[in-house]
């Protein structure tokens, strides 16, 4: 498996993305220098704990859609990872989250109110470099930002009576993960010049994508240890907030989990608690229909690549399905 966590790519492709994530690397860190040291060493706290860089990887194998040379494709995908950052922070204050990318959170470590204005900073960086970059960059980042507030907003407030839970939340995971990646597999193809019906596809695989690797989350939150998923398992349990596998769960009928949805259906302060949910939850059928769930929208995901042509880069995007997949594994 390539370095990038997709198998099977090109030479000539592996070779190009390497390449070019130097220059993203380079560029990611050149947006968090400033004038003030406290900004920059909030602003490093995550950016420099790594990732999977997800986002600025795909915008780089979309533009080969189209000229990968082309102005403005590097600095796209360093606007993407920026603005996913500044998420991370405003979600780990809203998740009162202890840990992010295996490093102590923000939040932690200077307190909600630094958190909060470190991740406006990185929004107001992202939105500097976009200004180069057109009307149209500018109207798609704008557009991203819009569901990501919203997805926010919506899981806060829960379904409205009547409502499937399942569905609502997975109008939640389109709009807060979904959208960002839709629009970083968008931005790579359409400042490489790609055509329309291809970069809508890209668009549309994008958003697809981004909800199963966030489904695939909610399993490795579950499933998992802290140190293999560079989080600390659990954390939806303590907030009471809903994922595929808790759904699941709440849907169920069985007479014997109706101790179990109980302890469900709030936030579960007492951390021993916590664990033996989690053990109860590892044991339980829903965490095996949680994974058909999401198989089923990963191989919807490969087939909103049918409009594509057979290239390096379509291929790439077939392997990082499975590479997806297996992470639920």
């Amino acid at each position: 498996m390539a370095s990038f966590g997709i198998p099977d790519l090109s030479p000539a492709l592996e070779a190009d993305l390497a390449k070019r994530m130097v220059e993203v690397e380079a560029l990611l860190r050149l947006q968090i220098e400033g004038k003030y040291p406290l900004v920059i060493e909030t602003s490093r706290h995550l950016v420099e704990a790594g990732g999977k860089r997800l986002r600025p990887l795909l915008t780089l194998i979309t533009s080969h859609y189209g000229d990968p040379s082309a102005h403005g494709i590097i600095e796209a995908a360093v606007v993407c990872e920026l603005t996913h950052v500044a998420t991370l922070y405003h979600d780990d204050v809203m998740d009162e989250a202890p840990l992010r990318r295996g490093v102590e959170s923000a939040n932690n470590r200077w307190g909600n109110t630094v958190a909060i204005l470190t991740g406006d900073y990185l929004f107001a960086r992202t939105s500097d470099m976009l200004a180069d970059l057109g009307p149209a960059a500018v109207h798609l980042q704008a557009q991203t930002f819009e569901r990501l507030v919203i997805g926010q907003i919506m899981e806060t407030q829960g379904p409205v009576d009547g409502a499937d839970p399942l569905q609502h939340y997975l109008g939640v995971v389109a709009d807060k993960t979904g959208s960002l990646i839709a629009a970083s597999a968008q931005f790579g193809a359409m400042l490489a010049g790609a055509p329309r019906e291809q970069t809508n596809a890209l668009a549309a695989f994008g958003e697809k994508i981004g909800i199963t690797f966030q489904l695939v989350d909610d399993v490795i939150d579950i499933a998992s240890q802290s140190h293999d998923s560079g989080k600390t398992p659990g954390t939806d349990l303590k907030e009471g907030v809903p994922t595929l596998v808790t759904l699941n769960v709440m849907s169920s009928t069985r007479a014997q989990d109706r101790d179990l949805q109980e302890l469900l259906k709030g936030p579960i302060a007492d951390q021993g608690v916590v664990d033996q949910v989690l053990d109860q939850l590892r044991q339980h059928p829903a965490l095996e229909q949680s994974r058909e769930q999401i198989l089923t929208i990963a191989n919807e995901a490969r087939t909103l690549l049918g409009p594509l042509p057979l290239n390096d880069a379509t291929s790439a995007l077939f392997s990082l399905c499975d590479a997806v997949i297996d992470r639920s594994s």
